[in-house]
């Protein structure tokens, strides 16, 4: 029984929760997180098994590794496109199917932080958990007074765990390789400050107080609206450790792909508005858009989960980025550089010309700069960020000479988690009548905007 019980618990020792990243980082920090894999002459077989490893490994590890995993398994890979689908696939189950710890572990959980087990607390708690994550693993129960409840447990340990990983330069260092064979173009990101971001997102995340203050804000706020469902939480059967909310029914992602195109449109602009609409009208950011956060149901609502890391920004950051974005679709290359120059992204005596500064920006919000309706795919998501983020690319200049925040860097994961969920849902939309709706106060561009509006009555954005 303690060799079962054990099985759950996150690795311990520097080398034993390094070593999964390790072969993970590639060869150079602008290569894939599999570059080492990514030879053409390798038989399928290879990158079947070593996608396999990797997540177990991934899996197992829980904490920082973990969720390095769950964001390499949507967004793009620099793998040959033969491969790619082998990797995401694979890394895919860490979403909400990772291995998960034994039921006799969450209990004694539950037990040392609510001070009784489940079976005198809920009237039922199902042993067989609905989804495993990076920092706990959730299970649906019903609560004495009859209501149907999801409880999230945290595994034992994994905040000590957590801690160490971001204390540790070695490992940080190996995350901070693959975050850049992501995101590839940032070369002269303050890994320091860069460090204490995630650090500060992920150390909010432990704490499930937190969480459920954040969720409870959304929830509020979103209390009533007409595609947007947050769980509420249940806050006497909450703590640091175990967090109780609401039940919801809904498809998974992995569901969700194959629904009428119709449907996957009207999710896809759920998502876009709730993700890009908040950090207007009230400065933060529901900060991690991947797939396993998301329920989708057939009257075209969107329930958001995982509430944990949530991103403030101040109103001079959102002035900047409506701003950045009016320039954008504009094709106003001088309005973009002064912009830039202001905010001391770049050196004035070393800056990109405005043309290549303009033309990054117009990549990066293709769905407001491209002509309309739009349509979110795979490839185009994979290209946009490829292109992007190469430091060979049309956008070298720009990419070796941006100066780049933590913040902005935020703000890159979360633009292109939520293009990579759009882009496997094909949502296709008036993205553009809709940032109109927002930064120029224009009426509703579309039939949700049209639920929107009326909802938020007098609470403007910007």
């Amino acid at each position: 029984m303690a060799e079962r019980k054990d099985q759950g618990r996150p690795s311990g020792g520097r080398i034993a929760r390094t070593a999964p990243l390790v072969g993970l980082a590639g060869r150079t920090a602008a290569e894939s997180v599999v570059a080492a894999l990514r030879g053409k002459a390798r038989k399928r077989e290879f990158h079947e098994k070593a996608a396999e490893r990797y997540a177990e490994r991934l899996g197992r590890a829980k904490g920082v590794l973990m969720k390095a995993g769950q964001i390499m398994s949507f967004v793009g890979f620099a793998v040959d496109d033969e491969n790619l689908s082998v990797y995401q696939r694979a890394l895919a189950r860490l979403q909400d199917d990772a291995p998960p710890m034994p039921f006799e572990m969450a209990a004694e959980m539950v037990e040392s932080e609510l001070g009784a087990p489940p079976g005198e607390l809920f009237a039922s708690f199902d042993p067989a958990p609905i989804a495993a994550a990076s920092i706990g693993q959730v299970h649906r129960a019903v609560t004495r007074d009859g209501r149907q409840v999801a409880v999230k447990v945290q595994y034992p340990g994994v905040e000590q765990a957590i801690r160490a990983d971001l204390a540790n330069t070695e490992l940080l260092a190996t995350f901070f390789q693959i975050g850049r064979g992501m995101v590839s173009g940032l070369t002269r990101l303050d890994v320091r400050a860069a460090a204490a971001e995630i650090a500060d997102r992920i150390g909010e995340e432990i704490d499930y107080l937190n969480e459920a203050q954040n969720q409870r804000e959304f929830g509020d706020r979103y209390r009533g609206h007409p595609f947007v469902r947050i769980p509420g939480v249940l806050p006497e059967l909450s703590t640091r450790r175990v967090l109780t909310m609401e039940y919801a029914e809904g498809l998974r992602y992995r569901q969700a792909v194959d629904a009428p195109q119709e449907l996957r449109d009207r999710w896809g602009e759920a998502i876009f508005r709730f993700t890009l609409g908040n950090i207007r009208r009230f400065h933060l950011f529901h900060a991690d858009p991947h797939p396993g956060n998301f329920l989708f149901h057939p009257d075209g609502t969107v329930t958001f989960l995982d509430f944990g890391c949530v991103k403030r920004f101040s109103a001079h950051r959102v002035g900047f980025l409506v701003a950045v974005s009016e320039a954008a679709v504009a094709g106003d290359a001088r309005a973009m550089m002064d912009l830039h120059l202001a905010e001391g992204f770049f050196d004035p005596a070393d800056a990109p010309s405005p043309e290549v500064v303009l033309g990054w920006w117009r990549s990066s919000l293709a769905a407001w700069t491209e002509p309309q309706p739009y349509r979110f795919t795979p490839e185009n998501t994979s290209r946009t960020a490829a292109t992007e983020f190469s430091l060979t690319g049309p956008y070298s200049e720009y990419l070796r000479r941006w100066n780049a925040d933590p913040g902005m860097t935020m703000l890159t994961r979360i633009q292109l988690g939520m293009a990579a969920v759009l882009g496997g849902l094909r949502a296709e939309g008036e993205w553009e009548l809709i940032r109109r709706e927002w930064d120029r106060d224009a009426p509703p561009g579309t039939a949700l905007g049209e639920l929107d509006k009326p909802f938020w009555g007098g609470v403007g954005v910007g």
